[in-house]
Parts: C-alpha cells; sequence; structure tokens
C-alpha cells in the first residue's frame, strides 16, 4: 500500500477515534499530512467524514444508555433531569459544538442519551467539524 493511501487512511481513522470520548487529537496528523503536500480538500473529505463518524458513533452510544443506570452512580434524579432540561431546551443546536474540545465528544453522547432527534444532529456534527477542519487547511488551499 502507498504511503499516499496509507496517510489518508490515517487521517481517517486519527478523525474519528479523536471524535469518540478518547482523548486524541487529530489536528496535527491533518496539518503534517497538509505540509506534506496532500491534497488539503481530500483531506477536508476524509476528516470531515471520518469525525462526523466518530461523533455519531458517541450519538449511538448514547442512545444505548438509560437515565436509571446514572443513579446507580450515585446522580441524582433532579440532576438527570436537570441535564436532560438543558438537553431538550437547545435539542439538536448543541450538535454543532460537537468539534469543542473536551465538551464536544460527551455533547454528542448526551443527544443520544435523551433521544434528541438523529437526522439534524448529524446534519449539525457534520456542518461544527466541517467548518473546524476548513478553518485549519485555508492557509494550505
Amino acid at each position: 500500500m502507498s504511503l499516499l493511501v496509507t496517510g489518508y487512511i490515517g487521517l481517517f481513522f486519527s478523525c474519528f477515534l479523536s471524535a469518540t470520548l478518547l482523548p486524541l487529537s487529530s489536528e496535527a496528523i491533518l496539518i503534517y499530512l497538509l505540509y506534506q503536500k496532500y491534497d488539503a480538500w481530500l483531506c477536508l473529505l476524509i476528516a470531515t467524514t471520518g469525525n462526523s463518524l466518530g461523533g455519531m458513533t458517541n450519538y449511538l452510544l448514547g442512545l444505548l444508555g438509560n437515565p436509571s443506570w446514572l443513579q446507580k452512580f450515585g446522580i441524582k434524579e433532579e440532576r438527570i433531569r436537570s441535564f436532560e432540561l438543558r438537553i431538550q431546551k437547545y435539542g439538536y443546536w448543541l450538535a454543532f459544538f460537537s468539534w469543542v474540545p473536551f465538551i464536544g465528544d460527551p455533547l454528542t453522547a448526551a443527544l443520544g442519551f435523551f433521544r434528541v432527534s438523529w437526522k439534524p444532529v448529524l446534519i449539525l456534527v457534520t456542518l461544527g467539524k466541517f467548518l473546524r477542519y476548513l478553518i485549519l487547511i485555508l492557509p494550505f488551499l
């Protein structure tokens, strides 16, 4: 397999894994590939796709959750209800901020956990991640 293909595959998996709850950063790999003269537009497409799929994986994991499980970990019902009210108040619009470090990954899981509609979540997750990566690649265009 050529180094070119390996780079793009590595970028995809790096972006996918960094969007899950694992503490990884895909930006360094993206910038490295851009400095190595990889195609910026293709990098943008691959990074956005991988990161968006990773974010939606968090959403799906959230769907598997059950609020009663949180009570077993000592989280009071009032606290759970407070989280739910905030998620419901802002709804799927919160998905746009899934790219924000530290809060984005748990946010997408919470959107799934509290059963926010998946279609607008997918669109806004993808849009937010696309714009973040676009800003990163602009100097390389």
